[in-house]
């Protein structure tokens, strides 16, 4: 299956701690790993109708986390790895702070589009379409973006989506950092200036 990733783990390097645990550089928690830390099968760029907002305080870099609202108007960008149905399982239970190592039942969420396994930040799975006949799948909040107020990113977390933006789409910089300012939460705290000089 595919995990399609919108926010620190469009760094293939940060996805790397997800699978084989570790704490990523600038992130403040350390991740257990995956049963199956083998590397993804494929990788590749990807992009969801909606769009990404930060909010919420991430424990692992301060600052608001970023979410996916596919109700949002314009694109969200992604890059979609094909892995195992046991290392997404796991790398959904880091993301929900829960530990690794149960089997997740993804009839719900193919059959229907959505599952809620929690009312907490990623414990909503959704279908977000197929590539290569094979399922893409995301985790979200079960609220939307209009439902919390924004928060802006830190600097660190920021980065890490430039770079992961760079690595998978292949923006340049103008690009990657128009694109991250302009998102809800970022707006108005984070310009195009401070984003590329992030990169420099």
């Amino acid at each position: 299956m595919w995990y399609v990733a919108y926010g620190s783990n469009l760094h293939a390097d940060r996805l790397m701690y997800y699978l084989t645990g570790g704490t990523p550089p600038g992130g403040l928690r350390a991740c257990p790993g995956c049963r199956d830390t083998s590397p993804p099968s494929k990788i590749a760029p990807h992009t969801m109708p909606g769009g990404i907002y930060f909010a919420t305080e991430s424990q692992t870099w301060t600052g608001g986390r970023a979410f996916y609202d596919p109700s949002l108007p314009g694109t969200a960008a992604g890059r979609a790895y094909l892995l195992t149905a046991g290392q997404f399982a796991d790398l959904a239970a880091q993301e929900m702070y829960r530990e690794p190592g149960a089997d997740l039942d993804l009839t719900t969420v193919l059959v229907t589009g959505r599952d809620e396994l929690g009312p907490g930040r990623y414990e909503t799975l959704l279908h977000v379409g197929d590539r290569e006949r094979t399922p893409v799948l995301t985790f979200t909040a079960p609220w939307s973006a209009a439902d919390v107020p924004g928060n802006p990113p830190s600097a660190a977390y920021l980065r890490t989506l430039a770079l992961g933006l760079r690595e998978a789409h292949g923006w340049p910089v103008p690009e990657v950092a128009r694109y991250l300012a302009g998102l809800r939460g970022a707006a108005g705290h984070w310009t195009v200036d401070d984003v590329a000089g992030l990169l420099s």
